[in-house]
């Protein structure tokens, strides 16, 4: 790092580290042909859940905006699940697989000198339980979660909270994420900004809010924001 204040990095879990729809598998002994369909209306209202309780002010953790997203895809998709079905799709949510790319592009940005926090949406203890599943957590300096201020990205107190707890200034931290929303909120806060675009049909917002840095694999992360910065 040359001697530079070295960069401080928020990494997203959910869609960016961790595959949101890596249950497809699962989802087929119960809604058949539509399980693609049905993972992808799951994302969409546990999103949506978050963001409406967020601005609601009506906080309830991200395991229950799960929850609530899977009963509302089961109703949309006519789909009756016994208790112990629901409590095994949601058990299994705290086991979904990495992405291909996540172990090497951790790995590079660790061995750059960067100082890596997960920072989440889900609660802690879940988050834990992921990064252990997948064998990531010692790449992590720590885990920050929305729940300590109960809201949720892209509310600016989150990333705030990042900041205060990472003990880092905002010009000095980057926002790594493969969601646009919260590539924007964090720009929008200050910080700097890297999206992972995995797929080309994947577009940003066509806000006046860019992201700092375009990458398509998590191991080019290292190399973007090194470029970035001497340029």
């Amino acid at each position: 790092m040359n001697g530079a204040i070295p960069e401080t990095i928020a990494f997203d879990i959910y869609g960016t580290l961790i595959d949101t729809h890596g249950l497809i598998a699962m989802l087929q002994c119960h809604a058949g042909d539509n399980a693609s369909r049905f993972s992808q209306l799951w994302r969409q209202k546990q999103l949506e859940y978050s963001f409406r309780r967020g601005v609601m002010r009506q906080y309830r953790d991200f395991g229950v905006c799960t929850a609530q997203a899977l009963h509302y895809a089961c109703l949309s998709f006519g789909v009756s699940l016994t208790e112990n079905e629901t409590s095994s799709l949601l058990n299994a949510y705290r086991a979904l697989p990495i992405f291909e790319d996540v172990t090497e592009g951790l790995g590079n940005a660790k061995d750059a000198g960067f100082r890596l926090y997960a920072f989440s949406n889900g609660k802690a203890a879940d988050i834990i339980q992921l990064l252990d599943h997948a064998d990531i957590s010692r790449y992590f300096i720590d885990i920050i979660s929305v729940d300590e201020v109960q809201s949720f990205k892209p509310d600016p107190l989150v990333y705030r909270h990042f900041l205060e707890q990472a003990a880092a200034k905002a010009e000095n931290a980057w926002m790594v994420s493969a969601n646009p929303f919260d590539v924007i909120g964090a720009v929008s806060a200050g910080m700097k900004s890297a999206w992972v675009q995995r797929s080309p049909d994947v577009i940003m917002d066509p806000w006046e809010i860019v992201p700092t840095a375009v990458i398509q694999h998590l191991s080019g992360l290292a190399v973007a924001i090194t470029g970035w910065r001497k340029a």
